[in-house]
């Protein structure tokens, strides 16, 4: 699931577009796990590996899709409200941006750490602008692997935001994420399953220090 340097295709902009604009219209292949909220999170089980990927639907209120657009690219703010962040951080490799991005996980099990690419979209649809933020993981020979803290190869995520037609904004998220290790696969599923609302709650609140802050 690596990303190959030079990004993404406009087709993958537009297909996480549309996502958004069906709102919660998924194929038979997606299952209703739970809502909670006002969140609609879908998932789907790979095969390969064990592990669900995931899709969430839901409204942010009172936070506005740009700031929550910018918030998500700020890694420097996201590191004062993610308390999971260890250390995050964004350099160039061969023209490239890239993230490196070390998760923190609690005794005994080991972080994780992720390198990947991420770009942002402003598209505008019908008269309407929809923020689009695709990350997949890559390789990096120049970041290699650290002792004690394991590699994540397997990562995949999409970030779409459109007004709600209020102070509020309508938000996609599709989430898939390999930890690997020695983790039991049914603990990951349960942390992705808690974990994707929370953190859109945690960024929501987030919203609202940033405007404050700007």
């Amino acid at each position: 699931m690596e990303c190959a340097f030079g990004g993404f295709s406009e087709e993958q902009f537009q297909k996480a577009c549309d996502e958004l604009q069906q709102f919660g219209r998924v194929g038979n292949d997606w299952e209703l796990l739970m809502e909670h909220e006002g969140f609609k999170i879908y998932r789907r089980l790979d095969e390969q590996t064990g592990l669900y990927a995931y899709k969430v639907f839901g409204i942010l209120d009172d936070c506005p899709p740009a700031v929550l657009a910018d918030i998500y690219m700020d890694l420097d703010y996201r590191k004062q409200w993610d308390q999971y962040v260890k250390e995050l951080y964004e350099n160039e490799y061969n023209g490239e941006t890239v993230v490196y991005w070390q998760v923190k996980y609690p005794f005994p099990m080991s972080n994780r750490d992720y390198i990947y690419i991420r770009q942002r979209r402003d598209l505008d649809m019908d008269g309407q602008k929809i923020h689009v933020v695709l990350a997949q993981s890559t390789s990096v020979p120049q970041i290699p692997e650290r002792s004690g803290v394991v590699r994540v190869n397997q990562y995949k995520q999409s970030l779409v935001i459109k007004s709600d037609g209020k102070k509020g904004s309508k938000v996609f998220m599709y989430y898939f994420d390999n930890p690997g290790g020695q983790i039991p696969s049914w603990l990951i599923n349960w942390v992705a399953k808690n974990g994707v609302p929370n953190f859109l709650k945690d960024m929501a609140k987030a919203c609202q220090k940033y405007r404050k802050k700007t």
